[in-house]
């Protein structure tokens, strides 16, 4: 081999003057069909005829939501018949270089620029405006360095071609800002209805951050964002001296109004929501022109029924000073979103617009299931287990000035089994399972039932198992259907099927619980196919699932037959309420249906406090939505493992009923289930000597003046409740963490 080796290299030496031309030509032929077969005249900006084909949106059974876009909405302007701040916004944000460069970046963008391509990342900052330019009008969208070396050649070209204002021109009549919305002058028309010469700073300003990314900066979708972007560009602006300090600070103080969102959208929040997700794996170009066709999970009858159910129900609510509501229709066993509605008109006003069903509010008390179900799967309880509902006060683990919580009637009620602590939503009994389970571990649980809004622990107090910290629409609904899926967690899916504009399948969502038709007559899904993370075990899914479809176990706070029930369906449901009464939620589910509601107001203004029963605001839309999913449906009750076992209880104390000799039973019996092996052995002692004071009340220890008496006393993990003595004007118990 390497004598072969010599004897070429001789050969090429003697006969260089042959060989050196031969290889030249060829590497100039390699360079030229790599780079320049092909490549575009940058000439040709000037007559670019754009011919995008639009992304196509459907819900499950093929209807038209939205098209991502149709066609470009472009009207060329001259850059000299704008205010100088159109063309400054857009360098500042985009290419603070821009006048010293000839094309590209070297140090900064050409680096950022290999990096994208070669890991495939969306980076900020990688292209300059010339090259931004070239890539939008001249180049195919595919990530390669093929590309990337065309677009800086082009860039370079163009360079040479125009002077710098007519490349900001070009730029601004050919970039897109989102939508069908090309070019600064149908932006200006589109977001704030006049032409772009008119257009003042802060407007400017907004306009010159869409760029970037314009779903996700749309003050339509996102105005949170879009301001924060707004600013960044402004704040760009000051720090390049373009605008003085006086400006730059008037102009972040000053509001984003922009005009109505006009286009013909069903489904407006979910559709940007998908379009979000989209985002994240394509890129803004492949979106708005790649002619995608998204099939989705929406069922559009189902939308418009909730849709009109939200509307008649936010209307009949207003003497309760609820303004807004959102409702998320789901199936548990596939994580499929059927309907999202964010807000109960999206075009109604600009806060509309924001989705609701995927941003925080406080859950109230129907984060409590989930608080109980930790310490059911721990072991730690039963539903059985009895929990003393009276005045508490909890001292230490966070809470150094003490938490002394309150039920939402104000009342005590004695002993109470957890079946009817949960039903009824008593607090006292919450915050005692909170201190038995550890703040900790409730957050780390929590994110395992894919609630993951929940962050340090040590933010937290006791309060958090009554709604004292903020969580999603989306996020409950996650975590609700491990109740429905026998312990497992499904998370949300929207898209079922993606397609290019070829027909080629990039993407399809499949599972063996997935049905086309819906509406028809559904039995149990498949549990053991549905697939995810299981934070609890099937037993304690059904526990809770009992208690929740358990009309008698909520009778005592809400009263029997209530909007909780929807006859002739076993739907386990429960409501949430904050203490301030600005958040209102509802959640109910079968195996193969979930609805969330949420009421309040977008401001955050208290709603008025007859919503602390429970049954209102948010209850009569929830029912309303199951009984149209469930009217065709069959009665589908949580199925029970072997594993789970009933057994006969004390009403009272939750200990085993028993008879006596002489036949009678121990105490007032009920039926209760348990997890196999957790099921009460002790039978029911209810009467003890115990110390009692002057007046009649239990005791404390060391207290002067005591009488030994027979009373009928009831214990739970925190101490011992005396039922017969009196209760009037009782001191709180202070329990040490």
């Amino acid at each position: 081999m390497k004598e072969f080796l010599n004897k070429y290299l001789n050969l090429i030496k003697t006969h260089k003057k042959v060989f050196l031309p031969v290889f030249s030509g060829i590497f100039i032929l390699i360079v030229y069909f790599f780079i320049f077969y092909k490549l575009p005249s940058p000439q040709s900006l000037k007559n670019y005829k754009a011919t995008p084909l639009s992304t196509h949106i459907l819900d499950r059974n093929g209807k038209l939501l939205y098209q991502l876009y149709s066609k470009q909405k472009r009207s060329p302007v001259k850059i000299d018949g704008l205010p100088k701040y159109v063309a400054q916004a857009s360098i500042s944000i985009e290419d603070k270089n821009f006048y010293q460069h000839n094309g590209i970046s070297i140090f900064g963008g050409m680096l950022r620029a290999i990096k994208d391509t070669l890991f495939r990342q969306q980076l900020q900052g990688g292209s300059t405006i010339t090259q931004q330019l070239v890539k939008s009008a001249l180049l195919t969208p595919e990530r390669t360095i093929q590309r990337k070396i065309r677009e800086i050649v082009l860039a370079i070209w163009t360079e040479k071609i125009f002077s710098k204002n007519e490349i900001l021109e070009l730029y601004l009549n050919q970039i897109p800002y989102g939508g069908a919305v090309y070019g600064v002058e149908e932006a200006a028309q589109r977001f704030f209805g006049k032409p772009a010469k008119k257009l003042n700073l802060e407007e400017a300003a907004f306009i010159a951050g869409l760029p970037q990314a314009p779903s996700q900066y749309s003050p339509y979708n996102s105005p949170d964002l879009a301001l924060k972007r707004r600013n960044e560009v402004l704040k760009a602006m000051f720090q390049q001296k373009y605008i003085d300090k006086n400006s730059y600070e008037k102009a972040i103080k000053t509001k984003i109004v922009v005009k109505p969102f006009e286009e013909k959208i069903k489904a407006p929040h979910f559709v940007f929501y998908i379009k979000n997700l989209l985002e994240q794996k394509y890129t803004t170009k492949e979106i708005e022109e790649g002619g995608l066709k998204i099939t989705t999970t929406l069922d559009l009858d189902i939308q418009e029924e909730a849709e009109k159910i939200l509307k008649e129900e936010i209307e009949d609510a207003k003497e309760l000073d609820v303004t807004n509501g959102a409702v998320l229709v789901t199936r548990p066993p596939t994580g499929e979103i059927l309907a999202m509605l964010g807000s109960v008109d999206y075009f109604a006003t600009a806060s509309g617009t924001f989705n609701v069903t995927t941003s925080d509010r406080q859950p109230g008390s129907s984060i409590k299931p989930i608080n109980y179900a930790i310490g059911i799967e721990r072991k730690l309880v039963t539903a059985g287990t009895v929990f003393i509902d009276s005045p508490t006060c909890f001292v230490g683990g966070g809470q150094p000035k003490g938490y002394c919580p309150v039920n939402y009637d104000g009342k005590f009620h004695g002993p109470q089994a957890l079946r009817f602590s949960l039903g009824n939503s008593f607090n006292i009994p919450a915050v005692k399972m909170l201190a038995l389970n550890g703040v900790k571990e409730f957050v780390a649980s929590s994110s395992a039932f894919g609630i993951n809004s929940f962050k340090d622990p040590k933010n937290y107090g006791l309060s958090l198992t009554l709604g004292g910290g903020e969580v999603k629409m989306t996020e409950m609904a996650t975590a609700f259907s491990s109740f429905a899926n026998r312990g497992v967690v499904k998370e949300l899916n929207p898209i079922l099927k993606i397609e290019d504009k070829f027909g080629k399948v990039l993407y399809e969502f499949k599972s063996p619980n997935f049905i086309a038709n819906i509406k028809k007559p559904l039995n149990y899904p498949s549990f053991f196919s549905i697939g995810g993370k299981k934070p609890i075990s099937e037993e304690t899914a059904f526990i809770i699932s009992h208690i929740l479809l358990d009309d008698n176990a909520r009778s005592q706070a809400f009263g029997a037959g209530s909007l909780l029930v929807v006859p002739g369906r076993a739907v386990s449901v429960k409501t949430g309420t904050t203490d301030d009464k600005r958040d209102n939620w509802t959640i109910g589910y079968t195996p193969n249906f979930m609805t969330t509601v949420w009421v309040g107001n977008n401001d955050n203004s208290p709603m008025n406090p007859y919503l602390a029963s429970g049954v209102t605001g948010a209850a009569p839309i929830w029912n309303r939505v199951m009984k149209y999913l469930l009217k065709t449906q069959p009665d589908l009750w949580p199925i029970r493992p072997e594993t789970v076992v009933g057994r006969q209880v004390c009403w009272d104390s939750g200990d085993l009923m028993v008879k006596k000799d002489d036949g009678t039973e121990s105490c007032s019996p009920r039926f209760e289930y348990f997890v196999k092996g957790t099921e009460p052995n002790e039978p029911h002692i209810s009467k003890q000597t115990v110390a009692i004071t002057k007046d009649d009340k239990l005791a404390p220890a060391n207290w002067p003046e005591v009488e030994m008496k027979e009373k009928t006393i009831i214990k739970d993990m925190f101490g011992i409740y005396c039922v017969d003595c009196s209760h009037e004007n009782e001191p709180y118990q202070n329990i040490r963490l």
